[in-house]
């Protein structure tokens, strides 16, 4: 899952042509990218995207949308370092499944498709 987190703008700094801030989302800092957002300053609340902070947003929405995945059990996910994903990664069992295909048929008897009614080439010719 990939979500837009929000976080507070606790620096910024050009990096060359780019600007650049370091944003806390509720106690982890992260370096994000701030072009897309040039009215954002040091305090300011924004919502970041895969590392780029796309739109500016006030505290209080900021708080109960941290709040709201807290509750939900997505925050550490999408804030983990990398080495975290990996190690969480690693002690995750395999799929037998890896590209979902198959979780929607099986012990269900849920058959999608053609194949839900095998007669049904022959159900529109022979009522």
């Amino acid at each position: 899952m990939c979500l837009a987190i929000p976080g507070r703008v606790e620096e910024i700094t050009t990096d060359g042509l780019v600007r650049m801030g370091k944003v806390n989302f509720g106690g982890v800092v992260k370096k994000v990218c701030l072009d897309c957002v040039p009215e954002v300053e040091v305090g300011d609340y924004t919502i970041v995207h895969v590392g780029f902070a796309i739109s500016k947003i006030d505290e209080e929405t900021a708080r109960q949308t941290l709040d709201d995945f807290r509750a939900m059990g997505v925050l550490d996910e999408e804030l983990a370092s990398e080495e975290q994903a990996y190690a969480r990664a690693a002690e995750r069992q395999p799929s037998n499944c890896p590209d979902g295909s198959c979780e929607n048929s099986g012990a269900s008897g849920v058959r999608r498709g053609s194949d839900a009614n095998p007669d049904s080439a022959n159900s529109a010719v022979n009522p």
